[in-house]
């Protein structure tokens, strides 16, 4: 298992060091400017590049939550005619018992931070289901895969290589258990979004990161 500094500067270190709990994390991914690039970066990169998509952002938030001595737990979602959406999950003690809460890089409002107050992956999970939504107001969030413990892929170099990134996210990830987020008799039926939640969803999105779906 690779060291949580391996292969960061001191400065780096310095940076990720003064992220001491989730929602300084969150503020940090707030703070960097979102990325449109159609490529990966590890957290080493996006500390020095400032800008991350969902992506990046989760990556960087899943390093920064080990260097706090949490596993580094990701989570990706599943979307139809919309891009999907990576989170990086987290856990806290409440009364005894673990609860989750979750760290994202997000274009759109409603899928960022969550609280720490979830009792399952899965109520955590469904928090993002009614936030979720396309330029049309589709509602279009159909899955998620089982969390993924990134420190099984320190092989890879992940936190501080682009190298291993694609095999990563695109074969690794990929192959992860899937979890229907709805009966698809329920999904058939859903409504669109109403249009001040729309609007409000995609208020100081960046126009050209937003995906473009089909029948716009």
């Amino acid at each position: 298992m690779t060291s949580p500094d391996a292969g960061f500067s001191a400065t780096e270190r310095r940076v990720l060091d003064r992220l001491r709990r989730p929602l300084d994390i969150q503020r940090y991914l707030d703070g960097v400017a979102y990325s449109i690039d159609p490529i990966y970066r590890s957290p080493r990169r996006v500390l020095r590049d400032g800008v991350a998509h969902c992506v990046d952002g989760a990556l960087l938030a899943a390093a920064a939550l080990r260097r706090q001595g949490r596993p580094p737990l990701v989570v990706w979602i599943d979307a139809e005619n919309d891009d999907g959406h990576m989170l990086a999950v987290f856990t806290e003690r409440h009364d005894g018992r673990r609860h989750w809460g979750a760290v994202a890089k997000s274009n759109c409002v409603g899928l960022r931070y969550r609280e720490p107050v979830y009792r399952s992956v899965r109520e955590l999970l469904m928090s993002y289901f009614d936030e979720y939504f396309n330029t049309l107001g589709d509602r279009s969030m159909v899955a998620w895969r089982r969390p993924m413990d990134l420190s099984r892929y320190d092989h890879l170099g992940w936190m501080t290589r682009e190298e291993g990134l694609e095999r990563l996210l695109d074969v690794e990830l990929e192959r992860r258990a899937r979890v229907p987020a709805a009966p698809a008799a329920a999904m058939r039926k859903l409504s669109r979004v109403d249009g001040r939640k729309l609007e409000a969803g995609m208020l100081g999105a960046r126009p050209e990161g937003l995906f473009r779906p089909r029948g716009a």
